[in-house]
């Protein structure tokens, strides 16, 4: 954005209300949550939703992927995965007798982190050292992460068995902390009359880009 400082703002706050517009097409009835994370999103943090399943956590992540037209990844997280599977690794070749680098999932500008207190303590720092730095450094390499680079996390307050909480220092790589909780009746009738009619997800569309977004992201008050 090359404009004034006040030419800016507008601008984000347009690019704001375009997306707040499109996500509340899907998320019907949180629209606290919506703009929050919208907000992080654009401030450049993170969002931690703490939340029992079947809220529309994920459909939330999804629906802001698609509406800035990025590419949109899901780590389920679980005591048995490991650093490499969510920065990636290198593979080795045979038939051309070299190592291949197979980025993994944490290389997409949108990512849920679903369950994230299920990992080991010593996977969760990977995911959490990238949201910090933006980059991830593997076998001595460091790769930097796609601008923007925006991670919706989740966790069950209701599940403990298996889980590694997360600790304060980890908890404050999050711009945002909240919960979405079920929806009232009339949102719900309202959902449930939205998937009989078609399926609002696949119905977004793109109305600003990721470039657009990381610009907004540059803009200093």
């Amino acid at each position: 954005m090359q404009g004034s400082l006040v030419e800016n703002l507008v601008e984000v706050r347009d690019i704001f209300g375009r997306l707040r517009e499109s996500i509340r097409g899907v998320i019907v009835g949180k629209d606290r949550v919506v703009d929050l994370c919208l907000i992080s999103l654009l401030a450049g943090g993170h969002v931690l939703l703490t939340d029992i399943p079947g809220v529309g956590k994920t459909t939330l992540a999804r629906a802001i992927s698609s509406s800035i037209s990025a590419d949109f990844s899901r780590i389920q997280f679980t005591p048995d995965l490991l650093p490499s599977d969510i920065t990636g690794t290198s593979v080795y070749d045979p038939r051309e007798a070299l190592f291949k680098w197979l980025a993994g999932p944490v290389f997409a500008p949108v990512l849920l982190a679903d369950e994230i207190n299920r990992a080991t303590p010593r996977t969760q720092s990977a995911l959490l050292e990238a949201m910090a730095e933006g980059q991830v450094t593997v076998e001595g390499e460091t790769r930097e992460l796609p601008e923007p680079f925006f991670v919706v996390a989740t966790q069950n307050p209701h599940q403990f068995h298996g889980t590694y909480p997360l600790p304060e220092g980890q908890l404050d790589r999050f711009m945002v902390a909240t919960t979405m909780g079920y929806p009232e009746r009339r949102a719900e009738l309202g959902i449930v009359r939205a998937q009989v009619e078609g399926r609002p997800l696949e119905e977004i569309r793109p109305v600003v880009t990721a470039s657009e977004v990381a610009e907004a992201r540059e803009v200093q008050v």
